[in-house]
This record gives C-alpha cells, sequence and structure tokens, in this order.
C-alpha cells in the first residue's frame, strides 16, 4: 500500500509510566499527556518527531520480557531501532547515563538494555 507514508507512532506496554518515563527522558523524550483514555495511555515525543504512546496497564508481578528474556520464543515486536547521526557521540553519552550497549552491530546501530520492567 503506497498511501503509508510512515510510522505514527510506537506502542509499548508498561507497568510503571514513572520508569518507563524517566528511561526516555534520558534520550531526549518530552513528556506530552497521560494517562488518558480507557486503556490508559500516556504519550511522549522526540524532537526527531518519534512518538511513543506507553499503554500503562502491564502486570507488574514479572521483571522478564516475554519476547526477549525467556528461552522460549513468542511472536511479536522485540524491538525498535532509532537512527542517529553520529553513533560513537551516542555511546558516550549513553555510558555516563549508565545506559548498557548490549551489542554494536556496526559503526551504524547498537542494541541497548532498556529498563528491565517497565
Amino acid at each position: 500500500m503506497q498511501e503509508i507514508t510512515g510510522i505514527n507512532h510506537i506502542g509499548l506496554r508498561v507497568s510503571s509510566l514513572e520508569r518507563a518515563r524517566a528511561f526516555y527522558e534520558q534520550l531526549g523524550f518530552i513528556f506530552i499527556t497521560g494517562p488518558i483514555g480507557p486503556e490508559p495511555v500516556a504519550i511522549m515525543e522526540h524532537p526527531s518527531g518519534v512518538n511513543i504512546n506507553f499503554i500503562v496497564n502491564a502486570d507488574s508481578g514479572s521483571a522478564e520480557n516475554i519476547l526477549m528474556d525467556i528461552p522460549a520464543k513468542h511472536p511479536g515486536y522485540t524491538h525498535i531501532a532509532l537512527d542517529v547521526t553520529n553513533i560513537k557521540f551516542v555511546e558516550e553519552t549513553l555510558n555516563k547515563l549508565g545506559i548498557a550497549i548490549l551489542t554494536q552491530h556496526s559503526s551504524d546501530y547498537a542494541t541497548l538494555i532498556g529498563v528491565t520492567g517497565l
């Protein structure tokens, strides 16, 4: 379908809006609103235009990510990838913030370890 022009937002189910918000603020995201609606949803946006909707209704009983942290491989979205202009600067900044880099895939991107059990 050629009418698709991009990704409008990314939806992440979280158990703690405070922890999610604190983590993504370190990456430059700005809190917009929420929680609102029946789900409930909170919205953050990066100055680059990347928009994240946090669905704040996850079970807080487990810190494991069923798609990534257990041996069984379940279907579903496993990650997002953000483009950056300077990977070395980003790595240095993340290290200063104490955000672990799981894997350096190339000179273009790396996999970060987010906050477990958001």
